[in-house]
């Protein structure tokens, strides 16, 4: 079977991996679209940092024991089509067009579907998934639209979190593919005031179709020299950030970090303390807005087809990881095996 799989920092493309077979519960999988997300571009770059910060959190690397001198797999944004159920197993009919949460239930316990060693991922011809999480793609929605579920679901809940009130101004900081999810669901939600900082011009262009109603080129001073937010979304992840938000924020302002940073931060707490800001970092999303996310593309609440800027194949993966390095050039480009 053909798949792209990561070795020494790198993707590469094979075509010997071994077939999946599914277990009771799983079902066999024909991919049909995978984003590439910047979690796979985080841990092509940082992958023993993250496994080593995640082992510090909870002592066994959360679970996900991954060997980086061995090939690695990844993908967890897709959509995909019934091919076989596992041993006594019931599912959806075969040419059945679905999606699911990135977790394989399997003898072995809770698998993710994100970085494994044996786990295949999106970035193949085929995969396994759980039965019992399957969700059909509805509305005979375009299934390279249908693998946007993911990331649109964790944009979907940073804004669950932040507790945003009509009447209130929403500030994004970052308008890569998280940022733009945040802004599409703010204004799917329609919050009247939604203003948007990116240095990228295009990624600025693509915040504004999303719905942001104002841009920010941060290169020309602090956006909190022109607004002054109830809600800050931070979607940028590099150092610094945080410290400076809640230097410049309003008191009272409620700050969501949903950008990853890799890198140590030093933050002044007095800055957040006399001021009364709350700080709400955030991670994925619940089932529940994994299929609320999809209900919303499917019924066109959220129009997130602007978001896809390229599409590749299996032997192309390495090229658009460093394609997407370049915000002026694209922002979602996904793999069609």
């Amino acid at each position: 079977m053909r798949a792209a799989v990561l070795r020494n920092g790198h993707m590469i493309y094979r075509d010997d991996v071994p077939e999946p077979i599914p277990e009771p519960g799983q079902v066999l999988v024909g991919v049909r679209s995978c984003g590439i997300c910047g979690t796979d571009l985080h841990f092509a770059d940082h992958g023993a940092d993250m496994l080593a910060l995640t082992d510090q959190i909870t002592g066994d690397s959360g679970g996900v024991h991954v060997d980086l001198s061995r090939d690695v797999f990844m993908g967890h944004e897709f959509s995909a089509e019934v091919l076989e159920a596992g041993p006594d197993t019931e599912t959806y009919p075969p040419g059945t067009p679905v999606t699911s949460i990135p977790v394989l239930l399997s003898a072995n316990g809770i698998e993710p579907i994100l970085t494994s060693n044996s786990t295949i991922g999106g970035y193949a011809e085929r995969m396994l998934l759980s039965a019992p999480l399957l969700l059909p793609i509805p509305n005979g929605l375009d299934l390279k639209h249908a693998a946007l579920t993911e990331p649109m679901a964790v944009g979907l809940h940073a804004v669950n979190k932040s507790n945003i009130a009509p009447g209130e101004t929403a500030l994004v900081l970052g308008c890569g593919p998280i940022g733009l999810a945040i802004i599409a669901t703010l204004a799917a939600r329609g919050i009247e005031t939604i203003v948007a900082s990116d240095f990228s011009l295009k990624r600025r262009e693509l915040a504004g179709t999303m719905g942001a109603h104002q841009t920010l080129d941060p290169a020309q001073g602090s956006p909190f020299d022109t607004i002054k937010p109830a809600v800050v979304f931070e979607a940028v992840g590099v150092p610094g950030i945080i410290d400076d938000v809640m230097l410049r924020a309003r008191p009272g302002t409620r700050l969501v970090v949903a950008g990853v940073c890799m890198q140590a931060d030093t933050v002044h707490p007095f800055f957040a303390i006399a001021k009364e800001i709350s700080v709400q970092f955030v991670l994925a999303y619940h089932p529940d807005e994994f299929a609320d996310s999809l209900r919303a593309i499917a019924e066109g609440d959220i129009d997130a087809t602007p978001l896809i800027t390229g599409e590749v194949g299996l032997d192309a993966v390495g090229q658009a990881f460093d394609e997407l390095a370049e915000p002026e050039q694209h922002c979602k480009i996904l793999v069609s095996p």
